[in-house]
């Protein structure tokens, strides 16, 4: 019998902004606990709550992006429920009006196109962040208060693979909307799952099993995978009731899920309008300005590359990862052959990014930079060799790469003046040459070298094997 999975994400991502959601506590990453904090994060008596515009800002631009409806009036909920790390005893979130419902986000999976439908996307507060040692917890009130936006994606993935590209999409479109930093290594990025299994064919949804505050994309897909084996196993042996309505979570030591606590039924949070921030109406002169400010989002950029470049999937992929990365190849695809480009950026230049540690800003080789390369190098006045060398010597030198295109490395191409330094080679290398016509075909490098040795690396290498290949036959 086979099982259909069938999975619905919640993404918790907290936004940059300066300052908190509703305080004047600073937004930003300490490892000095409890360090960030104002009066309003520790629900002191007599504290009102004051809401971030930047971050209603931010919000709204997720739910523009998102493809989504918003709502004609703002309104916030208190959510309320008892936890060590939610001082005020409730939460401020939006569960009447979000920010954003009924959008989608479009990702690709195997070359076919799929819609994920997203319930809703709403603002609200962070919670504090707990350790936990054998004897006691320790509570950290820096990200309490921190903006976030939860996206609650309808149940409507089917496998890790898909979940994946959702994350690393919806992961793209936050950065590339500067919204947030997205970093899961800093718990920006925080994702619970929930999985159900059900038998092909059949449409009911099995139990569904949820899985908290998965950090990381790779446990994800691990999650999702040992989880359906799990599910897979139990109800093939018949055991459909060892599958109960529980939270789980995903232990990456183990590498699999483990229980926390059953869910009988919904919590009641017992939630309502919040008193102390009045709603007001949205303006659509006022969504239209945010509207204007989203760049073209990297799943259409990835299509455009991959369908008017005719770039392959691979470095389509790669380029659409960073925005000011994307908009560098942007630059370069107007004045130069986007294919070559694509090869530099994603071999070349990419290489000296993640070894020197620097984003292309602050990389020295601007595309025009680059195009007085390429153009010598399509003109065959220098060697791939050759134009490497020069793309390093401009970068350690801070200087133009015209400055080294000189007579001095320009290659040589003189097909009768090649062939005398050929023909010169293989007179001298009888032995081999005999070889490599009893079958020893990889003797066709050692020929190259020789002339590469005798020329100082000047010789063009299309017209080098061209002749070598000529001489060879005839011999």
């Amino acid at each position: 019998m086979k099982y259909i999975p069938t999975i619905g994400l919640e993404l918790h991502c907290e936004l940059n902004t300066k300052s908190k959601v509703f305080s004047r506590g600073i937004n930003h990453y300490n490892e000095i606990p409890n360090s960030n904090l104002d009066l309003l994060d520790l629900a002191f008596p007599g504290t009102l709550p004051v809401l971030n515009k930047e971050a209603l800002r931010k919000a709204f631009k997720m739910s523009l992006a998102l493809n989504s409806q918003q709502p004609k009036e703002l309104i916030f909920d208190r959510k309320n429920y008892y936890y060590p790390d939610l001082p005020k005893g409730y939460q401020i979130t939006q569960q009447t009006d979000p920010v954003g419902i009924n959008g989608y986000l479009e990702i690709a999976v195997d070359d076919k196109k799929k819609k994920v439908l997203i319930h809703d996307i709403h603002l609200e507060e962070d919670t504090a962040s707990m350790d936990h040692y054998e004897d006691f917890s320790l509570i950290d009130y820096n990200r309490c208060g921190v903006p976030l936006v939860e996206i609650v994606t309808e149940p409507c993935l089917h496998s890790a693979q898909e979940v994946v590209a959702y994350l690393e999409t919806l992961r793209n479109t936050l950065k590339y909307c500067d919204v947030s930093e997205a970093d899961t290594k800093m718990g920006q990025i925080r994702c619970d799952v929930n999985i159900s299994l059900q038998k092909e064919g059949i449409n009911t949804l099995g139990t569904k099993v949820e899985i908290k505050n998965i950090n990381s994309f790779s446990n994800v897909a691990k999650a999702i995978e040992y989880e359906i084996k799990r599910q897979t196993e139990a109800l093939e042996a018949g055991k459909s009731d060892e599958i109960i309505q529980e939270t789980r979570r995903y232990d990456d030591t183990t590498q699999s899920t483990i229980r926390m606590r059953k869910k009988v039924e919904a919590i009641d949070y017992k939630y309502f309008v919040e008193p102390n921030i009045p709603k007001f109406k949205i303006e659509p002169e006022y969504l239209e300005k945010i509207r204007e400010e989203i760049p073209e989002l990297p799943f259409y950029r990835y299509e455009r590359y991959v369908n008017d470049y005719k770039l392959n999937k691979a470095d389509a992929s790669i380029i659409i990862k960073d925005k000011d990365f994307a908009d560098y190849f942007d630059k370069c695809a107007l004045i130069m052959d986007p294919k070559i480009a694509a090869n530099w950026l994603t071999v070349n230049i990419l290489s000296i990014l993640n070894k020197e540690d620097i984003s292309i800003s602050e990389f020295y080789i601007t595309p025009d930079l680059l195009k007085q390369i390429i153009d010598k190098l399509e003109d065959k006045t220098i060697s791939s060799k050759q134009a490497k060398e020069i793309f390093i010597k401009a970068i350690e030198q801070k200087r133009e790469p015209k400055d080294f295109i000189s007579s001095n490395i320009t290659q040589v191409s003189d097909e009768g003046y090649l062939k005398d330094v050929i023909q010169k080679i293989l007179n001298n290398c009888s032995q081999q040459v005999e070889e490599y016509k009893n079958g020893k075909d990889n003797l066709f490098k050692f020929f190259v070298g020789q002339v590469m040795k005798e020329t100082k690396g000047k010789a063009n290498p299309v017209i080098t094997n061209k002749i070598l290949k000529e001489l060879l036959d005839e011999k």
